[in-house]
């Protein structure tokens, strides 16, 4: 029984395209650059500035407890120095449903949208955030209910009520609609402006920003108008330029060969997913057995909820791999777009720093993703990105690493990461998952800090933040980050970490050492 059902790359592209309106002859009239916005706030060109990074959010309240919510309250104290919060992805679970933006998003993060004051009537679409918001899709986000899944839900069958009152995971009516509720939240849904004149003025009105072109971009006015033009895109501050992506769409691993080695690894993914399958059903069959009222089987349930989902991205991974008859297709046209814009940053003086952030970690030593082919291939496109840059730019850099920081999610906890010289112009760069902020934490795995290619030394992992401890001793520390960019030349960044601690049913902040990069 899947219970989630992954669109094809080339579907989450010609969606995406249509709500925005891509390239319309209106907007290239105009000399629009879609992917690009201006951060109107008066204070983009304060060289010291600090912002804050959540990840993996998406879930609503667990029994007793609400890790999300108590890590939106780690961050009130913060809200008035930072001037905006940056989302790794996986803002709705399971499934991306607009059903649960308002239990799994709006009430969270109450204090960062326009009219709290009556945000039971404020609708998913017509979100306004005073401290802006600036989100990239995770895989849930675009995640749709399977057929069978979508039937049952629809009607009083047990599934229903085992799924959303036994293992609580957020399973409504529907899915995203391959990113739909995403983009109605959080993009400027451009699809909808169907009267006439309507599209042209809205394009007069809020493309009123300058690009270093000469060209139009998006006005993103905090209070406002906070929408984003795209599901990537890039804007800057204090003389950072930030690039925002979508690693959705060349994350697809390339089909096992048709060799005796592809045919011995595809019978092993084969055994392992029905491996997967089975070990769910019993998951599912023994939470039916416990009781939400008692404490300890609460804690339970949110166990057997960490480890279904864990199941179900595993699968997720393999049927990637197993994939017959397709051609695998790559977003060449985003990963042009990131290489042209390096290149670009790289040869303007004004840009001091450079931040990228997606939802897929390259580098990451949680126990589930570390060796995923998602995670691998993700590691092969930014690479290749990267060392085109290199190659173009030359001695620009003066030794220093192309990239001044890259924040991920998807993997639930808070990591920081190092790479070594791994022989690519990904060599010496800071890594950081910022992936624990509400949903089932995991385990660093078992082989430890280090991450090897070929028998050679490529990452090291400095900080591991994530589910320890066993039993009644059992930690399940919630993560989020505040990031100080200090410095008039170039940058310095403190990252201070920000962690609720949920443990023995109770609550307890902790206070870490902030690292310095």
């Amino acid at each position: 029984m899947k219970l989630v059902s992954d669109p094809t790359i080339a579907n989450k592209i010609q969606k995406m395209n249509q709500r925005v309106r891509w390239q319309d002859p209106l907007i290239v009239e105009r000399n629009i650059d879609q992917t690009r916005l201006v951060l109107e706030d008066g204070q983009t060109d304060n060289s010291e500035f600090s912002f804050l990074v959540v990840g993996d959010s998406g879930s609503g309240a667990h029994r007793g407890h609400n890790p999300q919510r108590q890590v939106a309250e780690l961050m009130l104290p913060h809200h008035k120095e930072s001037r905006f919060m940056l989302h790794t992805g996986d803002v709705i679970y399971l499934v991306g449903s607009s059903e649960y933006y308002q239990q799994n998003f709006i009430q969270p993060y109450r204090e960062f949208i326009l009219g709290t004051e009556h945000r039971k009537q404020i609708a998913f679409d017509q979100m306004v955030f005073k401290l802006p918001i600036l989100p990239v899709p995770g895989n849930h986000d675009y995640y749709n209910l399977p057929i069978l899944l979508s039937l049952a839900s629809l009607t009083t069958l047990p599934i229903r009520h085992l799924l959303r009152s036994r293992l609580d995971l957020d399973v409504g009516l529907h899915g995203s609609g391959c990113g739909d509720a995403y983009a109605k939240a959080f993009l400027d849904y451009l699809k909808a402006l169907q009267l006439p004149g309507e599209f042209a003025s809205h394009l007069d009105r809020y493309y009123t920003a300058k690009t270093d072109t000469g060209g139009r971009c998006l006005s993103y006015q905090p209070g406002q108008f906070t929408r984003l033009p795209n599901r990537y895109y890039t804007f800057r501050y204090g003389g950072i330029d930030f690039f925002a992506l979508d690693s959705n769409t060349f994350n697809e691993p390339p089909p096992l060969p048709k060799t005796k080695q592809g045919d011995a690894a595809r019978k092993l993914l084969e055994k392992r997913r029905e491996d997967f399958e089975q070990e769910k059903l019993e998951i599912i069959e023994n939470s039916s057995k416990l009781r939400p009222e008692n404490p300890n089987e609460a804690d339970q349930l949110d166990d057997f909820h960490a480890k279904v989902s864990q199941i179900e991205e595993l699968i997720v991974d393999i049927d990637k791999q197993l994939a017959t008859n397709k051609t695998t297709l790559t977003d060449i046209e985003q990963l042009e777009w990131l290489k042209q814009r390096l290149i670009e940053s790289w040869n303007n003086t004004e840009v001091r720093g450079r931040i990228i952030y997606f939802h897929h970690p390259p580098y990451v030593t949680e126990a589930t993703k570390w060796q995923q082919a998602q995670t691998l291939i993700v590691r092969d496109r930014l690479r290749g990105v990267l060392d085109a840059v290199a190659k173009e730019i030359g001695s620009l850099t003066q030794g220093r690493p192309l990239v001044n920081l890259v924040l991920n999610g998807h993997a639930h906890c808070l990591e920081h990461l190092e790479t070594m010289d791994t022989g690519h112009a990904d060599s010496h760069i800071h890594w950081i998952v910022c992936g624990g902020s509400g949903f089932s934490l995991r385990r660093q795995r078992m082989e430890g800090a280090d991450l090897m290619e070929e028998k050679k030394l490529v990452a090291r992992s400095h900080l591991f933040i994530g589910r320890n401890g066993q039993g009644f001793q059992k930690r399940r520390p919630y993560s989020g980050l505040r990031i100080d960019v200090k410095g008039d030349g170039q940058p310095k960044f403190i990252v201070r970490p920000l962690v609720a601690e949920w443990h023995q049913r109770q609550w307890h902040n902790r206070e870490l050492e902030p690292l310095i990069i």
